[in-house]
């Protein structure tokens, strides 16, 4: 009876009410009953007496313990990180940030694996009475709250605003807008104050809720045919008023005619959309030109929630590469070092969202060729070419369970090219050079088995090994390319996020904005708006 008494009292308190000091309980939020298995964001609920328990077992004190109850009681007790098919987005995104705060404790140490563990799995099926499930849930929601107590200022992330880092529920995306841009606090402390690239989106979510509102914006119709220089339509005078509106047009021009000022803003548009500038309406083009405002207010509430899980002001290097921009960014701290093009996962092969150490550099690496490559492609090819494996200076090493272990030795013909970057994870994706230069022309990037390629990796090598005296400029380059496998572990490991922005400010100012590569956007979309 004893050591149930604990959980009894706290249950009593958490729905019959006890008898506390009014400051007290103006810092647990009201249960929000509106939130049902049909308009909730996950799918899944906690029994409630789960998190008492929870809260219990572990001793969790009262500062914290209050938190917890007040997320959960607004969510009405849907779960904040998993949803019937796996992990949110949300969690993955928190999970990468949890692996750059360094802590080496036992218990982060076991969390880590668990998620390592979760996110290793192609497909996932969660239930909400997996008892595992739900102590990872509230680990988590646990590990939320301190994380936003120790590394923030005091103020600037608000208890409510912390239980609304994860959506909750379906809402009209105007309205939650509208809540996001029009909160006023007393002591004029915001999170957009200490989150520099979500201020920045949220200054653009402005302008386009009020396009959205003004109806200003024309609706283009036609095809690309139609948007020739030189022709003149009512429909070229809406592309104008559009562009205009967004910014890509100095002045309003409401002639129909196609020219050079066209033109000109037609390759501004291109530029923040990541096509070649050259002033060309094309239908890809032309499918980006007609999205509305008010999907673009969507695109930048899911961007912005994103924007939560990067490092706020990183104390050294990190590496941030952006999947549906094709970029990677080497930051030092708050600047921007140098950016290069990449090549990431293609369709069926998609690049994981995740974190990790980048510890290790590999000169004229082997190719250890995965199984299902092996499988889907390296053995069909055998069958139908029996010099397959000698004409792309491959070696068979063994055998493991019927198939062949096959790695491709280092050379011209390798396709990790000449050097290859290593950030170990259970996803076996790193950075590499590939043979295959002319795929960084395109604007699309998407090609790759999973891993990423530099469009620029001796630079990369250069830069991470500046400090190292033994390792000068021309040292790399004979390293690169002697045909030796040799490994160079840096003395300061860099931090890695993988990462999915569709929306974000550049360092000119310039809103961007790129395709859902992924259907990540669409899946979230589901969920968060009506």
């Amino acid at each position: 009876m004893k050591k149930l008494l604990p959980l009894i009292i706290l249950t009593t308190c958490l729905f019959i009410g006890c008898k506390e000091k009014e400051s007290k309980r103006k810092k647990v939020s009201k249960r929000n009953y509106s939130i049902t298995k049909e308009n909730a964001y996950n799918d899944l609920f906690l029994d409630s007496l789960e998190v008492a328990g929870f809260i219990s077992k572990n001793a969790i004190p009262d500062s914290i313990s209050r938190r917890i109850i007040s997320f959960y009681n607004t969510r009405n007790y849907e779960f904040a990180w998993f949803s019937s098919d796996g992990l949110s987005e949300q969690a993955m995104g928190f999970s990468s940030l949890l692996n750059f705060t360094g802590d080496t404790s036992a218990r982060r140490k076991k969390m880590k694996k668990t998620m390592d563990d979760l996110m290793g799995f192609d497909r996932l099926k969660i239930s909400e009475s997996d008892k595992s499930i739900i102590n990872t849930e509230l680990l988590l929601t646990e590990s939320l709250i301190g994380y936003t107590l120790t590394n923030y200022e005091k103020g600037f992330v608000k208890r409510k605003e912390v239980e609304r880092f994860i959506p909750f529920k379906k809402q009209d995306p105007i309205f939650l807008a509208d809540s996001l841009l029009n909160k006023k606090h007393k002591d004029d402390k915001y999170f957009s104050a200490i989150n520099e690239r979500y201020k920045l989106l949220s200054e653009q979510l402005k302008k386009y809720v009020g396009m959205t509102k003004s109806n200003q914006w024309i609706a283009i119709e036609g095809d690309a045919k139609l948007f020739k220089e030189g022709n003149s339509s009512p429909q070229i005078a809406a592309m104008k008023k559009d562009l205009f509106l967004t910014g890509d047009l100095a002045q309003n021009d409401t002639s129909q005619l196609f020219d050079e000022r066209l033109k000109n803003g037609i390759k501004n548009f291109q530029i923040r959309f990541g096509f070649t500038a050259d002033g060309k309406i094309t239908p890809d083009l032309l499918k980006h030109m007609k999205v509305t405002p008010l999907e673009r207010v969507k695109q930048l509430l899911i961007n912005m929630n994103r924007m939560r899980w990067l490092p706020q002001q990183p104390e050294g290097h990190l590496i941030v590469v952006n999947t549906p921009a094709f970029i990677l960014h080497m930051f030092h701290r708050e600047n921007t070092v140098f950016s290069m093009p990449v090549v990431v996962g293609k369709e069926g092969h998609n690049t994981t969202l995740f974190s990790d150490m980048l510890t290790t550099i590999v000169f004229s690496p082997y190719w250890n060729i995965p199984r299902s490559i092996v499988k889907n492609e390296i053995v069909p090819a055998m069958a139908k070419n029996g010099n397959y494996i000698a004409a792309h200076d491959m070696e068979i090493t063994g055998q493991n369970n019927g198939l062949p272990v096959v790695r491709q030795k280092p050379g011209p013909k390798n396709s990790l090219g000449k050097v290859k970057f290593l950030f170990p994870n259970i996803f076996n994706i790193y950075f590499h050079d590939t043979p295959a230069k002319s795929l960084f022309d395109q604007d699309v990037r998407a090609f790759s088995h999973g891993c990423i390629r530099l469009g620029d990796p001796e630079k990369m090598a250069n830069y991470l090994l500046k400090n190292n005296s033994k390792w000068t400029s021309e040292k790399i380059n004979e390293a690169m390319n002697s045909g030796d496998e040799q490994f160079v572990a840096l003395k300061t490991p860099v931090p890695v996020f993988i990462t999915y922005y569709t929306a974000w400010v550049d360092e000119n100012g310039k809103l961007n904005f790129r395709d859902d590569i992924y259907a990540h956007d669409k899946e979230v979309a589901g969920k968060m708006f009506w």
